[in-house]
Parts: C-alpha cells; structure tokens; sequence
C-alpha cells in the first residue's frame, strides 16, 4: 500500500517570545499560516520492518537524525509495529529556512503512517507525540492558520478571511535556530509585536492591518548577521508589496501584496535581483479545506 502526502511550509505572521522555561525552552505567541510551497512524500509499507528513507536533494539527510524518521520509529516502538516503511521525499520547502521544512515533514509522517499502519491515532493524540521531536511539528499536523502558544503547542485556529498573494524568496545562507535564540537571550527585547492586534485584523480580512501589526522579535538578531534580508525586504517593499518581513529564525523573507499584477512584479524583481537563490510566487492555504 502507497500514501502520497503533500507537506505545506509555513511563514509567521508575526512571532514574539514572551518568557523561557526552566528546561530551556522558550515561551512564544505566533500566528502560524500554511502557504502553497510544499514537499512530496510517498510512504509505502514494508515487510522488512526497517525504515527507509530516500531524497534526490543532498541537502537532506536519509539517516535516523531525520525527523521523518525519527516520528517513524517513534510510532513504530510506541505501538509496536512490525512493518517498515520505504519512504521518498521530493524536496521543495527552502532547507534551514524558518519555514517549518523539517517539521511539515515530519507532520506528514505522522499522518501518513497513522493511516497505513492503521493506528486509528486522532490529531490530539499525534499532536501529543509530535512535540516531544520539535515544537512546531503539532501546527504542521493541524496545518491553517493558528494561534500558536506555549513552546509552539498550544493552537487555536484563526478565522482567515484576509485574501492576498505572497513572494517569499530565501537568501543563500542558513540560519541555525539555536544561534538566534542565544542570540535574543543576550539582549533585552525592546518592542514586541501586537500578536492579538494581527489576529483581529485575520480575522477582519484586513490586508493593511495585518501588515501594521506584524513583528518579529527575532528579526533583529538574525539581520544583525545577515543584513542582505533587510535588502530583500527593501527590494519588495519598493516593487508594490504593502509589507515585507522575516520568517521564523529566518533568512527567508515574506512580502504581502493585495493585488496580484503587484505581487509577479515584486517575483520579477527578486528573480532578477540575485539576492535569493530561491523564491516562490504563492498564497496562504488551508491544506485542511
């Protein structure tokens, strides 16, 4: 038996950090959005009982440090399941990006493997396995756009009624997560986003107001680093975007637009710019819709 799944990144429609736990983790509120950049999984079943995982991208590791593999094996010796799984993954989410490309894979794994090894799991309940293996792999599994609290686990959905088209567009370089919330916690955080502000705006279907809202507390850091973000974001903002913003931990770049003539300018303008080795003319989605 072959499932395909369809793996969904996302972008941050504003990100603050709030607190940090003892165990080191950090307390955040995001606003969490799928958009139509996905990757391809195909699992099928095997008799073997090893987990085998396969990608044409070199930049993916095929090892048990993958998280696709990682959430097989958990699945596997929780409910002690004697199949294997063969497992290909078209890459196409930018790697070490701030778009959730590891964690949206895993999500479909999860999913993917609740159904074909028959494990009759609920979302909640692949929710609850899934954060111990990284804190965004539960909004990947419900997918949307949500209100993310806590490490990242604790989701509310977000009536979206806010139409408009995105260019995303990610420079060559990656950005360690870790290194940037080192980074924050060396510094006072001096202004946070008005998270509550741009779910109201969601939820109006302001376009505008969103964008007057959104922040990203990592941002600074991240840029301090690695300024060509801001020379993207500049680059968008001047070709029709009504905002541009930093993703995550970045570097990717964001940009807002509210009519589409705008938006295939602002894609010309990176494509021809140089600044990013990959960039993507797209929309927010409901993968669940």
């Amino acid at each position: 038996m072959k499932i395909t799944r369809k793996a969904y990144a996302k972008i941050n429609l504003g990100l603050d950090v709030i607190g940090k736990r003892d165990d080191g983790y950090h307390l955040v509120k995001m606003i969490m959005q799928n958009v139509d950049i996905y990757d391809t999984l195909t699992f099928e079943d095997t008799k073997d009982g090893e987990i085998t995982l396969i990608s044409a991208d070199d930049g993916v590791p095929t090892d048990a440090s993958n998280l696709i593999c990682r959430a097989a094996l958990q699945l596997k010796e929780t409910f002690s399941v004697d199949k294997g799984v063969r497992i290909e993954l078209e890459k196409r989410i930018p790697i070490a990006a701030g778009m959730a490309g590891g964690s949206t894979d895993a999500a479909a794994a999860y999913l993917a493997l609740n159904e074909l090894w028959g494990l009759s799991l609920s979302k909640e309940d692949l929710c609850r396995m899934a954060v111990k293996l990284g804190a965004d792999i539960p909004y990947c599994i419900v997918g949307g756009t949500a209100l993310s609290e806590g490490i990242g686990e604790v989701l509310s959905p977000v009536d979206n009624k806010a139409e408009y088209q995105l260019v995303v567009a990610k420079p060559d370089i990656a950005v360690s997560t870790g290194w940037v919330y080192t980074e924050l916690d060396s510094h006072e955080i001096k202004s946070h986003p008005d998270i509550d502000g741009v779910k109201s705006a969601i939820e109006a279907g302001d376009v505008r107001g969103i964008c007057e809202k959104i922040g990203n507390v990592l941002e600074p850091v991240t840029v301090s680093k690695y300024p060509v973000i801001t020379d993207i974001e500049k680059l968008l903002e001047d070709n029709g975007a009504v905002r541009a913003f930093m993703t995550g931990s970045g570097p990717t770049v964001f940009a807002v637009y509210d009519d589409s003539k705008k938006a295939a300018k602002g894609y010309e303008a990176v494509k021809r710019s140089g600044l990013a080795r990959q960039f993507f003319l797209t929309k927010p989605i409901d993968p669940g819709q």
